[in-house]
């Protein structure tokens, strides 16, 4: 069953334009971390990346993960998740791309596509979570 969010946390998911620390397993067990925009909505987190990255080649081998999400306006309040990936696509990724850039950009369209890109959604569940502040 998946975790609740925190109603005193929601806000960092929904109406802050907030970036997500993902946290990956290498290959060699080790973490690898890199900053991502993501949405929430119905109790799933969906990120959005490219393929061929290190994070998609990670959590395709290994769906687990954590996140952390810090607050824009106050960086000593964050709430840490740990989920797993449940599902992935490329179906519609390129639209989920655009909306994210319009969140976190105020562009209709998303500005750093590269040529020959191919854009995939994970979709994330939620194991567990806390946070502070």
């Amino acid at each position: 069953m998946a975790a609740q969010i925190p109603a005193k946390y929601l806000d960092l998911l929904t109406d802050k334009v907030a970036f997500a620390e993902l946290a990956t397993v290498m290959p060699d067990g080790s973490p690898q971390v890199t900053p991502v925009w993501f949405e929430y909505e119905d109790g799933v987190i969906r990120i959005n990346s490219a393929l061929g990255r290190r994070k998609v080649r990670n959590l395709d081998a290994n769906p687990k993960l954590a996140m952390a999400i810090v607050d824009p306006a106050n960086p000593y309040r964050y709430l840490q998740i740990r989920g797993h990936v449940t599902r992935s696509t490329t179906e519609g990724a390129d639209a989920h791309i655009d909306a994210l850039a319009k969140r976190y950009l105020g562009q209709d369209k998303y500005p750093f596509r590269q040529p020959g890109e191919v854009r995939i959604i994970y979709e994330i569940a939620i194991d567990s979570c806390h946070g502070n502040g």
